[in-house]
């Protein structure tokens, strides 16, 4: 099996580029919905970050409030080294057992979403790397729809690697400046790539 590993800055287009990969039949596992998962009530993570970050961060419901701790972490790189300590073993652990199912099932290709793939120092696990790439204005416009503040910006685009070390660290670049159809003509030629060594 060939294993993709997928990664990108923020707002450039990693969820695109994975759901382009999905309708090509690539399986796929998302490590954003894995965070998600580490952190359901009930979970250890849960409760480990209650105990660190403080009550909070946990709302009436026992559900996490991701705003009021992305306040914190997000303000504070130790904090933010400290959420990762409880949460990226876990991750990690998840996507792993994902990758040894599709191992037994003999699934000729897969790929793992992680947009700290470089940073976590996960690039030697995979067969090939990619990086989904665009221009900082057009991150920053991407960004700035979904609501977020300029202050919320630099502190989300801080906390990763430069776009530009991602890129020089991938053994592919997706450039997603353009429409979906540009992208998944650039997914098509890795695959047909990835195919082609695989032959």
């Amino acid at each position: 099996m060939k294993l993709i590993g997928l990664t990108g800055g923020i707002g450039m287009g990693k969820s695109a580029a994975a759901k382009i990969l999905a309708g090509r039949g690539v399986p796929v596992s998302d490590t954003d919905l894995l965070a998600r998962r580490v952190v359901e009530p009930g979970q250890p993570a849960l409760e480990e970050i209650q105990r660190t970050f403080g009550p909070a961060t946990i709302g009436p419901d026992g559900q996490l409030r991701r705003d009021a701790l992305a306040r914190i972490v997000f303000a504070d790189p130790a904090a933010r080294l400290n959420l990762e300590a409880i949460t990226h073993p876990r991750i990690h652990a998840l996507w792993k057992e994902q990758v040894e199912l599709w191992r037994a099932r003999e699934t000729p290709l897969a790929c793992v979403v992680i947009p700290l793939l470089f940073e976590t120092g996960a690039e030697n696990e995979f067969d090939a790397t990619v990086c989904v790439a665009c221009s900082g204005a057009t991150q920053q416009k991407r960004l700035r729809e979904r609501g977020w503040t300029t202050e919320q910006i630099r502190q989300r685009i801080a906390a990763q690697f430069p776009v530009e070390k991602k890129i020089a660290q991938a053994g592919f670049v997706l450039w997603n400046e353009s429409g979906l159809d540009i992208l998944a003509a650039q997914i098509d030629h890795i695959l047909f790539r990835a195919n082609a060594r695989q032959s």
